[in-house]
């Protein structure tokens, strides 16, 4: 009997997300040439914030490929995001990218900063 092994996928964009970083790849012009980074920077009450930003590939970076840009993300973030799931939701407390991330053991009252 043969054993399957389910991969996990480090980050999954949602069609909201998608389309969102897609117009700021056509808007922004330092995004020209690049690809986008999402990270974990130490900070906020419990530990770590999100990033997001434009940037070039670097050794040691995981990339994936999406539709018409790619995201990079670093071998040290890898390990805290494997398995999350990024948004892009707006609403009337206001729009932003939400990360749905399976690792999070804890997250501050603003809901800004989480612990792993």
């Amino acid at each position: 009997m043969s054993e399957t092994t389910t991969t996990i996928p480090l980050l999954t964009l949602s069609d909201k997300a998608t389309k969102k970083i897609q117009e700021f790849f056509a808007t922004e012009a330092d995004a020209k040439g690049k690809s986008l980074r999402v990270s974990l920077e130490p900070g906020g009450c419990s530990g770590y914030q999100y990033s997001f930003g434009f940037d070039v590939k670097k050794e040691g970076d995981n990339e994936i490929a999406c539709d018409g840009f790619s995201v990079l993300v670093d071998a040290n973030s890898s390990q805290y995001l494997k398995g999350s799931a990024i948004d892009f939701a707006e609403d009337a407390g206001g729009a932003g990218f939400k990360i749905h991330n399976p690792n999070v053991k804890k997250s501050c009252g603003c809901g800004q900063s989480n612990s792993f």
